[in-house]
Formats: structure tokens, C-alpha cells, sequence
């Protein structure tokens, strides 16, 4: 599994102009297929009238899933420089919709290749991406007298707390890169004098 991966930070349209056309491009994030084929439907739905809503996705932080379509125009110009698109960009979980609404003016194999691609590389910068990185779940065991503390220490050095449970003993989710999970341990013997108890658990991903 990659280290980090890149997505788009939030559900916009941006809109461009090609030679009188109108290129509406809609960016989503999508955690799964049926999601990243709902947001189409539902831009399909909207833009009934328009002359193509072509559409290209890639889910998955190793980009397992990857799909597009030209949408009735010349095979190639619309889907597949939208997919190059976003896989150049390091795009996961990620959905774009372009809808074209035709100006009179026809633009040719390399015009729409430029104008497909193009939408989409303007509309990630205009509606921002964010990082995400891989990190490790663990889990941290500690006596109720100690926890309120350790918790302020926590974040105090930047870890991510992610759940807190409250039991005969206090039980604190956090996630941490791989790289720091040496120091990490190091760090919490030191923190409660060998008091805690740390389990790692499995992998998922989190803000940079």
C-alpha cells in the first residue's frame, strides 16, 4: 500500500470555456465504486440536456479501480485524458464528471483530449486536494489516574487520538506513522513510568 495518497477536498463544479463550448467539470471524493457511479448518475440527472457527460474515477489508494467514458464523443478524447488526468495528479477516491454543452464550434480529436483534461486539471486546482497518509492503529492501556494526563501529553506532541474508552481501565486510540512506532513506545514507558499497556493494531488513513 502506498505511503500517502492525494484526494479532492470537497464536492464542486468548475466551468470553463472552449471555442463557445462549456465545460462544466464536477469533482467528488467517492470511497467506493457504487458511490463514485451515484455521483455520475446524479450529474447525468442534472445536465439531462447536455450534448455529454463524460466521467472518469480511480478508487482505491493503489488505484485498483479505474474507469472511464467518452460519453458518445470520438473514442478516447473525453474519459480517458480526464482518467490521465487525475492518475498524473496522484488522484484516489476520486470522481470527475465533465459536461460539455456544445457551442457550435467542433474541436477536433486533440482540442477535446486538451479541453476534457484541461477541465479537470483546472477544477482540482480551483477546488483544492488534500493529503492523506498511511498510518498504524494502536492501542494504548492505562489506569483511570494516569489517562487525563497522558491524554493531554498526547496531543501536546502532535498524536492523533482518534477514541476513548472508559472502562476498569482507560483505553486510548491513536494513529501514528509507521516510522515513529519505536519512538512512540519509548516515549509512553518514559510518559507513565512503564504503566501503559500499547497494542498496534492495523493500518488505515488519516489527514497529513
Amino acid at each position: 500500500m502506498p505511503d500517502e495518497y492525494r484526494t479532492v477536498a470537497r464536492v464542486g463544479v468548475h466551468e470553463t470555456e472552449v471555442n463557445r463550448s462549456r465545460f462544466l467539470c464536477a469533482l467528488a471524493p467517492a470511497a467506493t465504486e457504487q458511490a463514485a457511479q451515484d455521483f455520475i448518475a446524479a450529474v447525468r440527472k442534472e445536465h439531462a440536456d447536455a450534448s455529454h457527460n463524460c466521467w472518469a474515477y480511480v478508487i482505491g489508494a493503489d488505484a485498483a479501480a479505474q474507469k472511464a467514458s467518452d460519453d458518445g464523443e470520438p473514442g478516447g478524447t473525453a474519459g480517458a485524458p480526464m482518467l490521465q488526468m487525475l492518475l498524473r495528479r496522484d488522484m484516489r477516491y476520486v470522481v470527475a464528471v465533465v459536461t460539455r454543452y456544445f457551442g457550435g464550434v467542433k474541436l477536433g480529436a486533440g482540442g477535446l483530449i486538451r479541453a476534457y483534461g484541461g477541465a479537470v486539471g483546472e477544477a482540482l486546482d480551483s477546488l483544492g486536494t488534500i493529503t492523506r497518509r498511511r498510518f498504524r492503529l494502536a492501542t494504548v492501556t492505562v489506569g483511570h489516574q494516569r489517562a487525563g494526563k497522558l491524554q493531554n501529553d498526547l496531543r501536546a506532541t502532535g498524536r492523533e487520538v482518534r477514541d476513548v474508552h472508559y472502562g476498569e481501565a482507560v483505553t486510548i486510540e491513536i494513529a501514528l506513522p509507521d516510522a515513529d512506532v519505536d519512538v512512540f513506545r519509548a516515549w509512553l514507558a518514559d510518559a507513565t513510568a512503564g504503566a501503559a499497556g500499547f497494542e498496534l493494531g492495523g493500518e488505515a488513513y488519516g489527514d497529513a
